[in-house]
């Protein structure tokens, strides 16, 4: 089985592919300094530009992988959504496939385009690939099913007019783990950026990812350490969490701003992508789970699939496995650093102002924090 990635990025999917054993023909992105990662990773590999400039897919072309730009989709986007100027990109894969050759699609996105708009994005993906006589099936699925301490969220939809996307999606299933309070025994990760509503506190790991601004301006979630310490993971710290070898981005791009904390925030966790291409390699029967007609108009599910018989929700949960999930505190290393007074402070202040509920005891812990900031830095209020 041979692999086209489109919008490859740092090719998160591609090396969970990889992993897998399935080789990449041709990757394509439109960012340099992408494409520069690309070939330094993937030296035997073509490696294209735009995908806008493609005319076909390469020759012996059996799966095409495309996690196409999400900024108009997410919830720290614009939310202009599918025809929004960086997600429309998808329109370009569209093309490629109106000229003929129908592989195996795996599109990969944030899980706020099924909500955006009424499920606008989805509608339109969806409608599309029923008219070139796809198959489809897609799934929520939770980065921390893989084992890492990343509660990151992402919509995996396969479409296929080969194999079944159901023996792809939804022959292993264990289920939502159960979780009680958050509190202060354990690491709590959480967004130092927010604070009057989306902290997302996270026990003994991290909310999903993200970038500050198209900049690349480091917004990394801090983490308060049960010896009272809050700090902010560096890149390679962020690039293990994605699944990736610490250093993968490490690469002279040439410019006075890296884009290495960019690059990683938009990227596909490769656990998550190698579970993915295990079940692509080797597709199984799919678990006698719930399943239910789709109304139409309705929200769309956290799983789904469609064929010559219709529209179904499948009752499947973001976890469809689940691994020893490692310790945040395995992640820690020299490269964390203090959350600044500056920081802690601009925090404490929203999270009052906010009125928000939590953890017991998790102001208090900030506030000592700051209090030690302040020395250290020799500040004060």
């Amino acid at each position: 089985m041979s692999v086209v990635g489109l919008y490859a990025g740092v090719a998160g999917l591609e090396l969970g592919f990889k992993e897998a054993g399935l080789q990449s023909l041709l990757l394509a992105d439109k960012d340099k300094h992408c494409q520069q990662l690309l070939k330094a990773h993937f030296p035997q590999t073509t490696i294209a530009g735009d995908v806008a400039n493609l005319s076909r897919f390469p020759e012996g072309t059996s799966i095409v992988t495309a996690g196409f730009p999400c900024q108009n989709l997410s919830m720290a986007g614009n939310k202009e959504g599918i025809n929004g100027q960086k997600s429309g990109d998808i329109r370009h894969l569209f093309e490629l496939l109106g000229r003929g050759v129908l592989p195996t699609l795996v599109i990969e996105n944030v899980y706020f385009m099924l909500h955006l708009k009424k499920g606008a994005a989805m509608n339109s993906l969806i409608g599309d690939l029923e008219a070139l006589g796809y198959r489809w099936g897609y799934r929520i699925v939770n980065t921390m099913a893989f084992g890492l301490p990343q509660r990151r969220r992402r919509v995996l939809l396969v479409a296929s007019t080969s194999l079944d996307p159901r023996e792809v999606l939804f022959a292993d299933e264990a289920g939502s783990p159960t979780s009680g309070p958050v509190t202060l025994d354990r690491s709590v990760g959480f967004y130092w950026t927010e604070g009057r509503s989306g902290v997302g506190t996270t026990s003994d790991g991290i909310p999903p990812l993200k970038i500050a601004s198209t900049l690349g301006i480091p917004s990394a979630p801090a983490v308060l350490f049960p010896d009272g310490e809050v700090l902010k993971p560096g890149i390679e710290a962020c690039e293990r969490l994605q699944g990736f070898p610490a250093g993968w981005t490490d690469l002279d791009y040439g410019v006075k701003r890296s884009p290495r904390w960019s690059m990683v925030g938009n990227a596909v966790s490769v656990p998550t992508a190698s579970w993915l291409a295990h079940s692509l390699k080797t597709p199984r029967p799919m678990l006698d789970l719930v399943t239910r007609p789709l109304v139409e108009g309705a929200p769309w599910p956290t799983a789904a699939y469609g064929d010559d018989r219709g529209r179904f929700a499948v009752e499947a949960s973001e976890f469809p496995v689940r691994r020893p999930i490692t310790s945040i505190e395995k992640f820690r290393d020299p490269s964390w650093i203090p959350l600044s007074a500056r920081a802690l402070r601009g925090f404490i202040l929203r999270a009052k102002e906010g009125g928000l509920r939590f953890p017991d005891g998790f102001l208090p812990a900030l506030e000592s924090a700051l209090a030690k900031a302040e020395q250290r830095e020799g500040r004060s209020f």
